[in-house]
């Protein structure tokens, strides 16, 4: 095999997923945005995530800052060389990290240090089948941290908040995943996919769901109890009322899929892997000789090319709710007239903190003076050019309740004013926003050429020591966008749309399937 050639193939693979969207998933998010109510924060969210979409088409750059783990499956035919595959993909990926393609993401379980490269123990994880056709199939999946941390494992029976007792059969399946798409809300960047494994052991059922996400989204299961338990999952779950970004609306789940295997009789496991919208599946067959791609896989149907005029509408919805600006530095009196469901637009300076972060500041004084300043959950792709200067190549927000147990106390202690993240806090950081006068704005999660483009300069990064994604990096922007979700009076769009999901979750507790 032309070795060479072969790394040139996984390269264009892994630059592909990771920048465009595969058809099936373009298809579904343009049905969750049709069916959504126009002028609200469920619109806007989708609008800026079609924009954004189209971003990433354009500018070949990551279309989440989260490249997530990359996760192959392969099959090769028998005779050939797997150890030569592994390291065409190692390389690979070293040369699309480099390029700005895939954010280091690959950390010492112990040390905390990152590889920079993407490279380590286990990373990535490459999983091998043999098969008797002729060709190598090549499938990849970049599933991000936001998500991955939604994925749920059940064992049957069980009790479940809203429906009860869940058993061994049909219907206690059904309730499981129900419940996985209550659980999730916005945290996992909504609306999303899920895959379902039913069976095996703790390890062989999540693998089995992840694989799930490897079949189209249009699809259909040739098991007709699995086909009406994936009809009945898309039907209902959107009724939860959840929506995208987990602002409330029309448009929850986009997918579902569901494979069974065989069990031992005391284990019965229902494993769920939950998908954000940014849906970065993709695959090739590669000649096994010369190692060129023969085909792309995942390109059935109508591909959607989602125009310019998105920003124009996510700028009119933004409009519909009545923009206000805020410049960085931020007063206390700002912050206090803000309310839950307001649109800003922020200004100034902003500095970005995720979970080594906020671990330091909680030990330590910051490196910077915060009193009245901004906090983005965000670990940004960035990119050095010759003459020493960053550039910011995608900055979507990551998931804000790891940062739960430090958030309220470091607003507090730095007089921070303003925390934007995706997925929304809990109550000790809401109690800190009444006492301190502090609010938590939502962005939406996965736009990350989208804020990106409002980032006009980097002006300085403090604490590289944590890489890249971890560091704290001070952020000039202009015109970013994002909600206010949890205000200073106590109020919290997430607390109220976890209740009245719960609620809805509930009626669902008879059994349909016998």
């Amino acid at each position: 095999m032309n070795i060479a050639k072969l790394q040139e193939s996984m390269y264009k693979l892994v630059v592909e997923t990771s920048t465009k969207l595969p058809k099936d998933v373009r298809r579904a998010v343009k049905r969750a945005k049709e069916i959504e109510n126009a002028g609200t924060s469920a619109a806007m969210s989708l609008a800026t995530i079609t924009n954004n979409i189209k971003m990433a088409d354009d500018q070949v750059s990551p279309i989440c800052q989260d490249t997530g783990l990359p996760t192959f499956k392969i099959k090769t035919p028998v005779g050939v060389n797997q150890l030569e595959i592994k390291e065409a993909i190692r390389n690979a990926i070293v040369l699309a990290t480099k390029e700005g393609k895939l954010r280091p993401n690959s950390v010492d379980s112990l040390t905390g240090d990152n590889s920079g490269d993407n490279l380590g123990a286990g990373v990535p994880v490459i999983k091998f089948d043999q098969w008797e056709k002729d060709y190598i199939d090549v499938r990849l999946i970049l599933k991000g941290g936001g998500c991955e941390n939604k994925n749920i494992q059940y064992s049957l029976p069980c009790e479940l908040d809203g429906l009860g007792r869940a058993g061994r059969d049909l219907d206690g399946i059904r309730k499981c995943i129900m419940h996985s798409v209550y659980q999730a809300q916005g945290q996992g960047c909504s609306a999303g996919f899920i895959g379902v494994g039913i069976g095996g052991d703790r390890s062989s059922g999540y693998d089995l769901a992840k694989e799930q996400l490897f079949r189209s989204v249009d699809d259909v299961n040739p098991n007709e109890d699995l086909r009406k338990l994936e009809e009945y999952v898309m039907e209902n779950a959107n009724k939860l009322g959840i929506g995208t970004m987990g602002f409330g609306g029309e448009a929850t789940l986009l997918g579902c899929k569901v494979g069974v295997m065989n069990r031992i009789p005391a284990s019965f496991y229902v494993s769920v892997a939950y998908n954000c919208w940014a849906f970065r599946r993709l695959g090739v067959s590669v000649n096994a000789e010369t190692g060129e791609i023969n085909e792309w896989m995942y390109q059935d149907g109508e591909f959607i090319d989602f125009s310019e005029g998105e920003a124009a509408m996510q700028e009119t919805a933004a409009t519909s709710e009545g923009v206000i600006t805020l410049q960085a530095p931020i007063s206390e009196e700002q912050i206090r007239s803000l309310k839950v469901g307001d649109v800003v637009q922020i200004n100034g300076m902003m500095y970005t903190g995720r979970d080594a972060i906020h671990k330091y500041l909680s030990d330590h004084e910051a490196p910077v003076d915060l009193n009245g300043q901004v906090i983005y959950h965000c670990g940004p792709v960035m990119l050095k050019d010759e003459a020493g200067t960053w550039h910011v190549k995608a900055a979507g927000p990551t998931t804000s309740i790891r940062e739960e147990p430090y958030q309220g106390d470091i607003m507090k202690k730095f007089g921070i004013r303003a925390v934007i993240g995706k997925g929304g806090m809990g109550p000790k950081t809401l109690a800190a926003l009444k006492e301190h006068g502090g609010v938590y704005l939502n962005a939406i999660g996965g736009a990350a050429q989208y804020y990106a483009d409002c980032i006009k300069s980097v002006e300085g990064v403090d604490l590289m020591q944590f890489g890249i994604p971890e560091a704290m990096w001070h952020l000039s922007v202009e015109g970013f966008t994002a909600v206010v979700t949890m205000d200073s009076h106590g109020n919290s769009l997430h607390a109220d749309v976890d209740k009245s999901s719960l609620e809805k979750l509930a009626t669902f507790k008879e059994p349909v399937f016998k």
